[in-house]
């Protein structure tokens, strides 16, 4: 008989298929087999009548845990135990972290087999490591299932007991979660700095200088930093709540200068003569950042290639299923030999002896809470290619040769570096000029770590300054004076949230992705640009936990619950007496509900809190909303979703409010129809409307406002050309077919027969001409398969039931195929970035709601039941858990 292995995937599957002797058979489980109940709907009949089951875990029966299959995972499992009959050993082959042991767990639960059953890890897949694993199985460890058990119960206590409190007392819909609810604090209490912030002028000169004889080679920048003594006042002088040097500093400490001073200076200094009055050169070496672990990749893809956390670890998964890197879950930054000397000898072979560091440079993990995870991420096996190398492309490949450089320049000497500082002196002033030189790359040809400052200059660039020597007189070419405004504090991004969160020991970094992805789901935050900004709905929530939960949405206690969760996992803590301590007693989360509840006034906690704003800002049934009281009568108006709370201005509530008061603002009419062109605000923001409301029995045409334009620019011309989208290019030339420009629901695009390419940077919907689009299409990779209205986009491979996936598009958007049942894929989700893994999961859950199949599908089903002569009896999978065996730590 066979040895059955299953893992997660199809994807990993397939790649350690190929990997195991005969005698083998690998199958995926898709995930978690069985989980809480999602909703009411999956607890079955015979728990709907307990007081618990709306939890999904009996708090008085020790915390236990009520099971269910869902209905997507049923025919997965009822597979899986025929191939369970047909084999002499179960191997567990899920992914080597708790959660990955949790599935196992859950796999033998649900299975029962009465066969051996055997745990199987690695980090990476290869046939090497694929081996050595199969000769090295072990037990399943009920250590880490109880720690990943313990972090399910608990967030289903907290979402399940604190939410419902801020439906009824902010709106519905909200919720509230162990972690998220800590991610969103961290971003309103930065959006609160921003709203109390106050900006500070400051007037500076900068000069252009060269050294003699003029030549472009030889000139430089230099800053102005004293004068007469005193030194010149930059940002840091300032208070930012005031807008004011800090301090009690005055003219004898920092001077400050306003435009008419600087511009005074300027015009005498530059009658001086510029001498070189001091030099000082600085030799300084750069290290190599160690290898990525799951936070740092995810925080450097942001940086450096755009991507998204939820990205990131959606490719990287793909990666490390398919063989190429290890696994993607680390918080270790531990590199094997293996790995160590396969770096090496390509640092020889790409770029030379001279390259290599002396020694192998080995880099130990510092996190204490660091999990089971054995390496840092780095390329698969031990030959460490180049992504050149392999078939990869588009975001993979991206990633992928991000991972290849950072692993590689470990293994790298040193970069070296001189800076350079010259002091300048003119009359009363002195101005400071830098430069830098590479002395020597080292890591630097391989990898530049990415900075959260978007203005920053890399290490690795070159800005010398000129050979000087003291009291040479240099040339001024051009003097300015420079006028700056300190800045509020920036929002955080992706990479800075994640950075942060670890800093501060929340969440583990592999939640990371899910977290961000969930808060701004939830309405809680939208991204502008790559900033992640707080709503107002955010504002009020975590006001509310604030004064009522304080340590749900405390730091340090967070931080502390992790502590205690690697506690159970190490075997060192008892997972019951934490959640009792936690949920239960007098001081405990359940009790904490109960007496709160009623003292909490809705009309309190729905309100915002703005600083420096006199308007009333609350949070309603249908969303945000400003209120103001105007000679007696209570003005509201809707506020725009998209509005960053730091920057509402009363200025903005008085327009906000007039819009609503004094109805649409009538812009002209429509040359080619007379109809009138009006601008008008929604619950969604400004927008424009071809004709009145009712004067026809079709609905108005209707444009929203670009993103970045505002009402108060918007003029009858712009509006009729938001109005002609999408409008018509030209005509291909290969095709003869039109090239169309428009805006749907992923942001600006150009389209050809059924190809969708968006419109990025600098290209403007309204602007491009035919030629740049027939260039980006030119660009854009090809899909095969294109049709004119449902085109296949790609082939996503074989799905586990045989039968190709699919992804096309149609007339409602993207969607994802398998034989007859049809899946669109949810917001967030591309064509270009939906693995077969993700699409298989939304497919078995549209199958599983009978809602997916074409009509023709459903009436074959529906007549197939019609002839059935007995129905079979409706049953619900659900199981209780069986706990593990209790030891002395688990009693």
């Amino acid at each position: 008989m066979a040895k059955l292995v299953i893992v997660e995937s199809p994807t990993k599957a397939r790649t350690i298929r190929g990997f195991l002797p005969a005698g083998y058979h690998v199958e995926a489980s898709m995930g978690h087999v069985r989980d809480l109940p999602a909703s009411a709907g999956e607890v079955p009949s015979q728990y709907k009548g307990e007081n618990w089951s709306r939890l999904g875990v009996n708090v008085e029966k020790d915390f236990d845990p009520l099971y269910v299959v869902p209905a997507g995972k049923k025919k997965v499992v009822a597979k899986l135990k025929e191939e369970l009959k047909k084999a002499d050993t179960l191997i567990l082959a899920t992914d080597e972290d708790r959660e990955g042991e949790s599935i196992g767990w859950h796999l033998s639960e649900v299975l029962k087999p009465k066969v051996p059953v055997r745990r199987m890890v690695f980090h990476e897949i290869t046939r090497e490591a694929i081996l050595n694993a199969l000769d090295d199985t072990r037990e399943i460890d009920q250590n880490l299932v109880r720690a990943q058990e313990t972090r399910r119960i608990l967030d289903r206590l907290v979402g399940y007991t604190v939410s419902p409190l801020l439906w009824k007392k902010i709106a519905p819909k909200l919720s509230a979660g162990r972690v998220q609810s800590v991610a969103v604090r961290l971003l309103v209490q930065r959006e609160r700095e921003r709203r109390a912030f106050r900006a500070g002028t400051y007037w500076d000169l900068r000069a252009l200088l060269n050294k003699r004889p003029d030549q472009t080679a030889h000139r430089f920048e230099a800053q102005l930093i004293a004068v007469g003594g005193v030194r010149v006042a930059t940002g840091r002088d300032f208070d930012e709540h005031t807008g004011r040097l800090a301090g009690g500093k005055n003219a004898k400490e920092v001077l400050l200068l306003d435009q008419t001073q600087a511009e005074a200076l300027a015009e005498r200094l530059l009658q001086g003569l510029w001498r070189v009055s001091a030099l000082e050169e600085k030799e300084s070496t750069r290290s190599p950042a160690p290898p990525f672990t799951t936070s740092t990749l995810q925080q450097e893809a942001n940086r450096k290639l755009g991507m998204s956390a939820k990205e990131t670890m959606r490719v990287a998964q793909t990666l490390y299923e398919n063989g190429h890197i290890t696994y993607m879950r680390t918080d270790s930054v531990h590199l094997s030999d293996q790995a160590i000397s396969a770096a090496r000898r390509r640092i020889v072979e790409l770029y030379g002896q001279d390259y290599l560091t002396a020694h192998p440079r080995h880099y130990k993990t510092q996190s204490k809470s660091a999990q089971e995870a054995h390496e840092a991420i780095r390329p698969a096996g031990d030959r460490m290619l180049p992504v050149d190398q392999l078939p990869l492309a588009g975001q993979e490949a991206r990633l992928y040769d991000l991972i290849w450089k950072r692993t590689v320049a470990t293994q790298m000497a040193n970069a070296r570096l001189r800076f350079t500082t010259a002091t300048i002196e003119v009359e009363d002033a002195v101005f400071r000029a830098g430069g830098r030189t590479v002395l020597f790359a080292g890591f630097f040809r391989a990898y530049v770590e990415g900075s959260d400052d978007p203005e920053a200059a890399l290490e690795s660039q070159d800005s010398p300054l000129p050979p000087l020597v003291i009291d040479e007189v240099v040339d001024c070419r051009d003097l300015q004076a420079m006028g700056h405004e300190t800045k509020p504090p920036a929002r955080y991004t992706e990479a800075t949230l994640v950075k942060a969160l670890e800093a501060e020991g929340i969440g583990r970094p592999s939640t990371y992705a899910t977290i961000i992805d969930t808060i701004q789901e939830r309405g809680y935050v939208f991204k502008q640009r790559r900033e992640l900004v707080p709503t107002f709905t955010a504002f009020a929530v975590t006001k509310l936990m604030e004064d009522h939960f304080e340590d749900l949405v405390d730091l340090k206690f967070t931080a502390t619950i992790e502590q205690e969760l690697d506690e159970i996992a190490a075997g060192e803590a008892n997972w019951l007496h934490y959640l009792r301590d936690f949920f239960l007693g007098e001081a405990g989360l359940e009790n904490q509900v109960r007496n709160k509840e009623a003292a909490i006034d809705p009309r309190v906690v729905s309100a915002v809190d703005l600083e420096g704003l006199e308007a009333e800002v609350r949070i309603g049934q249908f969303g945000p909303y400003v209120a103001r009281e105007q000679d007696g009568d209570r003005l509201t108006a809707g506020l725009p979703p998209d509005l960053p709370p730091a920057d509402l201005t009363e200025e903005m509530v008085l327009q906000i409010l007039g819009q609503k008061s004094d109805g649409p603002q009538r812009l002209g009419e429509d040359p080619a129809t007379g109809q009138p062109v009006l601008l008008k605000v929604g619950p969604y923001g400004p927008y424009v409307q071809l004709g009145e409301n009712g004067e026809t029995r079709t609905k108005p045409k209707r444009a929203s406002l670009l993103k970045g334009m505002t009402p108060g620019e918007v003029t009858l011309e712009l509006a009729l050309r938001l109005l002609s989208l999408p409008r018509t290019l030209g005509e291909h030339p290969d095709t003869g077919k039109a090239v169309q420009a428009g805006v749907g629901r992923f942001g600006p695009y150009i389209v050809h027969d059924g190809r969708f390419v968006s419109l990025k940077g600098q290209d403007d919907v309204l602007e491009i001409d035919l030629e740049r689009a027939l260039e980006l299409l030119a660009a854009s990779p090809e899909r095969r398969g294109r049709g004119s209205s449902r085109g296949v986009l790609r082939e996503l491979g074989e799905h586990p039931a045989g039968g190709p996936v699919q992804v096309l598009t149609g007339r409602y958007g993207p969607y994802v195929k398998h034989g007859e049942v049809n899946a669109t894929l949810p917001k967030g989700s591309t064509p270009e970035g939906v693995t077969l893994d993700e699409a298989v999961a939304l497919l078995a859950a549209k199958a599983a709601s009978g809602a997916g199949a074409k009509p023709s599908a459903r009436k074959k089903t529906a007549a197939a039941k019609t002839t059935k002569k007995t129905p079979a009896k409706k049953t619900t999978k659900a199981t209780k858990k069986a706990a593990p065996k209790k030891s002395a730590t688990n009693s």
